[in-house]
């Protein structure tokens, strides 16, 4: 008989075929997670100069040449404009050269990465032009969290406090979509604050105020927990499930929290910002340090993504054949009694 051969047959091909399919998931996997930081580095940095235009195109070459691609010079008249470059986001540093000393302007709450870099090269052209380089720190971490872990580390729990709480509410509150979608809306703004909450109280990781920092987190978790939600209502299990991997191994190593969007390489910062957990991490950090400044299409971004959870919601259950708008069974009509 052939039956015990196609039964030892089978499970091989499974153990092969298993064996063969996590083998390539690891391999993504470690593609998506270690890729971003091993490509990452200088690209297109935006820096200001603040000289003659014979010093401003001297300095553009000289880092050119150290570092090809990696700035891009724009021409400030003084150094209080360049501050407010900096303040505003729009330049990431920069660099005086209009005194004796080149004063080279960081801004270590942007990006440690990013602020070390310019600064090593603002070291490097003032040792080309045979002066002393002074450094000035206009934005810079405070001192109880003086590397921006803190922040810097929000990405997961960001992912985190999006998936969770979309299979809790629903596990717990079976059918119950108006309690289910307050529990959604409740916890974001819970969770907003307590994550504000440590990061400023326990951490040290900002010295401004607590809400607006707990109203980007909040915003950031229920562009998560939102759409997660709406994606089950449309599309059930399957849905939900190709969405939260999506956030988690896509979402999440691009977001870019820790060194900025800016250090990543250009089309893994452009997916990253265009979902939750990088733009959530960029609003953050520009509310938390920048007063706002340069977060206003994080916002953007991500109230859509809340726009579009809520839409899903909503439809959610007219799509599904079967279903009253209220999430119910239709009620049947029984045939009067003869």
């Amino acid at each position: 008989m052939s039956t015990p051969t196609a039964s030892r047959g089978k499970p091989a091909i499974i153990w092969a075929g298993l064996t063969l399919g996590l083998s390539v998931v690891l391999l993504a996997l470690l593609m998506l997670f270690i890729s971003p930081s091993l490509f990452s580095g200088p690209r297109d940095l935006g820096v200001g100069v603040v000289g003659t235009p014979d010093q401003v195109g001297t300095a553009s070459r000289y880092l050119e040449d150290r570092s090809p691609g990696a700035f891009a010079v724009r021409s400030y008249d003084s150094d209080a404009e360049l501050e407010q470059g900096i303040r505003d986001r729009e330049i990431v540093g920069g660099f005086d050269l209009s005194g004796p000393k080149v004063e080279v302007y960081v801004a270590s709450a942007g990006s440690t990465a990013i602020s070390g870099t310019v600064s090593t090269s603002g070291a490097a052209l003032a040792g080309s032009m045979r002066a002393e380089a002074e450094i000035v720190d206009v934005v810079p971490l405070p001192a109880a969290d003086p590397t921006g872990v803190g922040i810097g580390g929000l990405a997961f729990p960001l992912v985190f406090g999006g998936i969770v709480p979309a299979v809790a509410f629903r596990s717990m509150l079976p059918g119950r979509r108006g309690w289910i979608f307050a529990g959604l809306l409740g916890f974001s703004v819970v969770g907003g604050f307590v994550v504000a909450g440590v990061l400023k109280y326990v951490f040290g990781s900002f010295d401004g105020a607590v809400l607006p920092v707990a109203a980007s987190v909040a915003l950031g978790i229920s562009a998560l927990a939102l759409p997660l939600a709406g994606l089950h209502e449309c599309f059930g299990g399957k849905g939900f499930t190709i969405a939260a991997m999506t956030m988690m191994f896509v979402g999440n190593p691009f977001a870019g929290i820790a060194t900025s969007a800016q250090w990543l390489p250009s089309g893994v910062a452009v997916i990253g910002q265009l979902l939750p957990p990088g733009a959530a991490g960029t609003l953050v950090r520009s509310v938390a340090y920048f007063g706002g400044g340069g977060g206003a299409g994080a916002a953007l971004t991500l109230a859509v993504w809340a726009l579009l959870g809520i839409l899903l919601w909503v439809i959610g259950p007219r799509l599904k054949p079967g279903t009253q708008p209220g999430g119910s069974a239709p009620v049947t009509e029984q045939p009067a009694a003869a």
